[in-house]
């Protein structure tokens, strides 16, 4: 995105260039097109067109800065009418006072008819029209100019809102997420110590490097999905270790080779769900974990049987909050840029989990 700076002289150079065409019309194509043979117009004419000038850039200005923001969107639209037309009004005399005061008339008289008398009062009714409706213009181009900016502010503040509510609902989730996994995890390897202390420390081992990842690379807003998978492949391991025989565990996983990047810990919640319903301790039981990278579009896909869970454990007392949680995170980082399909089939008793970001 551009940076405030570079907006703030964009904005400088568009005021320039406006204003210099605005000087081009009155000081150079409005005399051109006159037929004045070999003679110069007055120097009252000059005085007259960049005093015309300023006078319009000090109402532009004016009504931008003061007119607009502190009446107008105040609500005062009848007070804001009534000093617009009574600018008008000051606008057309200050332009008959500095004409007189520099004698303009009489020298545009004699400019372009020098055998007729000058009758001093009588106005150009088509020029007077011209001068109120540069002053319209004018005032017409301010406000607009001053509406966008307040919109433009107002809708910057709403995304800086909008985006701290994400990032503040982002951060909650998070925390919901990171004590559901360890809680899980811990609880795997408790279990451990009472059948394997070697495979007990092999898993605290692993769960030490899981846990560099979740402190670290939790706290982006991205990782290198190749340090997600390998996140990925070490909580397999490690939940491999707790497993039986009676359990089939097919495990398909693509090796990143391009430096995507991913929210972390966005796969963990589904893998979670397979191995808490998916595996039973008296009936044989299969899993199958999929994970293709084809361009910028990751297909994740799990299968698992369904088994009840044993009342008396502590996953029987949990409130699941891992996939609901990360179906919202999915919704908040990736709108419109993936597709999530779960369920049951119910004539095999089993449960599925597709899903696909775009990476891009």
């Amino acid at each position: 995105m551009p940076s405030i700076t570079s907006k703030k002289n964009l904005s400088f150079l568009v005021h320039i260039l406006g204003w210099l065409m605005l000087c081009i019309v009155l000081i150079l194509l409005s005399p051109l097109s006159w037929r004045m043979g070999e003679n110069e117009l007055p120097i009252a004419f000059w005085y007259k067109q960049v005093f015309l000038v300023a006078i319009l850039v000090s109402i532009f200005y004016t009504n931008a800065s003061i007119g607009v923001p502190k009446i107008l969107l105040k609500g005062k639209n009848y007070i804001y009418l009534l000093l617009v037309i009574a600018g008008a009004v000051v606008f057309y005399f200050t332009i008959i006072y500095f004409e007189q005061l520099i004698k303009y008339p009489m020298k545009m008289h004699e400019f372009f008819n020098p055998d007729k008398p000058f009758v001093p009062g009588r106005r150009w009714l088509p020029g007077d029209v011209f001068q109120l409706l540069l002053y319209t213009v004018s005032i017409g181009l301010s406000t607009s100019l001053a509406l966008v900016q307040k919109w433009q502010k107002d809708e910057t503040v709403r995304q800086e809102l909008e985006k701290q509510r994400i990032n503040t609902e982002l951060s909650y989730l998070k925390a919901q997420i990171n004590p559901h996994f360890f809680f899980n995890t811990l609880n795997n390897i408790y279990s451990l110590t009472n059948l394997d202390i070697k495979k007990a420390q092999e898993a605290l081992l692993k769960l030490s490097r899981m846990m560099r990842y979740v402190l670290y690379e939790n706290q982006k807003e991205s990782t290198l999905l190749s340090k997600e998978v390998d996140f990925i492949r070490d909580y397999i391991e490690l939940m491999k270790m707790r497993l039986t025989d009676k359990v089939q565990l097919n495990i398909s996983m693509d090796e990143p080779k391009n430096n995507h990047t991913i929210a972390p810990m966005m796969i963990l919640p589904f893998l979670e769900n397979c191995f808490k319903h998916g595996i039973s301790s008296q009936h044989p039981s299969k899993i199958d974990i999929k994970m293709e990278i084809m361009g910028d579009t990751l297909f994740f896909e799990t299968r698992n049987q369904i088994f009840p869970i044993n009342q008396d454990s502590p996953e029987a007392k949990e409130s699941g909050i891992g996939l609901v949680n990360t179906q919202r995170r999915l919704s908040l980082l990736y709108p419109n840029k993936h597709r999530l399909k779960f369920g049951k089939v119910e004539d095999k008793d089993e449960y599925y989990v597709n899903l696909t970001i775009n990476l891009e």
